[in-house]
């Protein structure tokens, strides 16, 4: 009862404020510095956000809110939620009741459900007066909240790749090994941290390969030219054809060798059941050799400090793309995801005044000053800039952790990831420039009667099966059979012929 009361009391509050606010504007509005304008009485102008995450402080000493609402006469009330699900469960409790906020973050799923209901507010139209944020996040990122032809909401700019597989350089120079530039080679490498002592301990302590579930296989895969990412099959595009992964048909060709990895007994023995970060606390504590993880689990000093405790002369090397009979590809790389979708409630176009600071905010933080500001902080403070520069300074590092959730179109990732981790920008770099399978699962909705947590299962499940021979290969296609018919796998696939006909990623 107390969080009905609770809810019923916002509401009114925003009812009475939304009123208040639709009855006061003004073409004499005074504009802001970033070309917006305080309400019409001159007020600034209140904003509610929500969205996930953590770290954020009270408005008093948040100055980012600070400097947004000083340079556009707004009264920005963001509001972070630390679980997805208790997220969730809130904007559903706000949409069903009419009480929207005025920016949020949506996944896919919502992204489809809100716009069905009409709740979201149509971007189309009004794409002019949003020139700069679609600029700043670019075609692609545009295309990515584009249903039946309409945009309902901002995606984020592009990321760029982390994963690549690494391996234990000083274990390959004890061992007389070179660093693997092929499929088989790895398997050589792998073999031989598990059967030579790597270590020299004088025990069998050690395997080669270990990574989380068959995500530790995605580089595999991709010398075969097949598309995994995260141990997930991708759809692509191969001679002006869709492909999906589980149809190419090089798909028997990299399971038989994985599989022949696998029975080597070099492979980590709990890699299916490895969950969150227990493969890099494996690599940490010195059991495995060669590991697929992102740059991150590996070099940040906490994790250095943690590996040399355990072994003073540690060196993880990077590894690129293995050479196979595929070409040359590190994974799929799926240029359809996005690290957040932003809507607008399609209530606010009865508010012009107040779907324009919106538009404002948006337009600020995609812009030159703005985007610096959410990236870096406030400049002479938390940054300075030596030419086009930015040279942190150590206020950054102790204020700058929440800075991220005011970037609701993003960043420009690579530049952005070399300031704030400047002493891991060679690894930066050579993760996001290895070759890759580009891939749109991101693009693709999901039809009627398709169930992809199912559909999902049993291909790992299966998958698992095959790379493990606890059924053989010859029945790789009525595993498809059944895909198709049980799991209704067909729906899916001619929704992402379909979607990426609509997307122009093919004719």
């Amino acid at each position: 009862m107390e969080q009905k009361r609770k809810l019923a009391a916002v509401l009114a509050v925003m009812l009475t404020a939304g009123s208040v606010l639709a009855g006061c504007g003004s073409e004499e509005a005074a504009k802001t510095p970033a070309g917006g304008a305080a309400g019409g009485d001159g007020k600034p102008v209140k904003l509610d956000i929500i969205e996930t995450g953590s770290g954020l402080p009270s408005p008093d000493q948040d100055i980012i809110k600070s400097e947004l609402d000083k340079a556009l006469k707004t009264e920005i009330n963001l509001t972070v939620y630390a679980s997805m699900d208790d997220y969730k469960n809130q904007l559903n409790v706000r949409m069903a009741s009419s009480n929207y906020p005025d920016l949020f973050l949506v996944d896919k799923q919502q992204l489809k459900q809100f716009s069905e209901q009409g709740l979201l507010l149509d971007l189309t139209p009004y794409k002019e007066k949003l020139k700069p944020t679609l600029d700043f996040i670019g075609e692609e990122s545009v295309k990515k909240a584009v249903l039946g032809g309409k945009q309902f909401a901002i995606a984020k700019s592009p990321q760029v790749p982390y994963d690549t597989y690494w391996v234990r350089k000083d274990w390959l120079d004890k061992l007389g090994l070179k660093v693997p530039a092929t499929p088989e080679e790895l398997l050589e490498v792998s073999k031989a941290f598990k059967e030579k002592d790597p270590d020299g301990n004088g025990k069998a302590d050690t395997f080669g390969l270990t990574g989380g579930k068959l995500g530790a296989f995605s580089t595999l895969f991709g010398a075969y030219g097949v598309g995994f990412e995260g141990g997930a099959p991708s759809v692509y595009v191969k001679d002006g054809k869709m492909v999906h992964a589980l149809y190419d048909g090089n798909i028997k060709a990299a399971l038989g060798f994985i599989r022949e990895f696998v029975a080597s007994g070099s492979v980590d023995p709990e890699l299916l059941a490895n969950s969150g970060l227990q493969h890099r606390q494996k690599a940490i504590k010195g059991e495995a050799g060669i590991i697929y993880v992102d740059w991150p689990n590996m070099t940040k000093e906490q994790f250095v400090e943690q590996m040399k405790a355990v072994s003073a002369n540690v060196n993880w090397v990077q590894v690129g793309a293995l050479k196979g009979p595929g070409g040359a590809y590190a994974s799929g790389w799926d240029t359809g995801k996005t690290a957040g979708l932003y809507a607008i409630p399609r209530a606010l176009e009865k508010n012009p005044e107040k779907l324009q600071k919106v538009f404002d905010l948006l337009n600020y933080v995609s812009t030159k000053e703005g985007s610096l500001l959410v990236q870096y902080g406030v400049k002479g403070k938390h940054y300075n800039l030596e030419g086009e520069k930015v040279v942190p300074t150590e206020l950054m590092g102790k204020e700058g952790g929440y800075f991220w959730l005011y970037q609701f179109t993003g960043r420009p990732e690579l530049e952005y990831l070399k300031v704030k981790f400047e002493k891991q920008a060679p690894y930066v770099e050579f993760a996001s420039k290895q070759p890759r399978i580009e891939a749109y699962n991101g693009f693709i909705n999901y039809p009627a009667g398709y169930n992809a947590a199912d559909a999902d299962r049993y291909i790992e499940e299966e998958l698992a099966k095959f790379i493990y021979g606890k059924r053989p290969l010859e029945e790789y296609d009525a595993f498809l059979k059944t895909l198709e018919g049980s799991m209704n796998y067909k729906a899916y696939l001619a929704e992402a012929e379909k979607r990426l006909k609509e997307l122009s990623y093919l004719k």
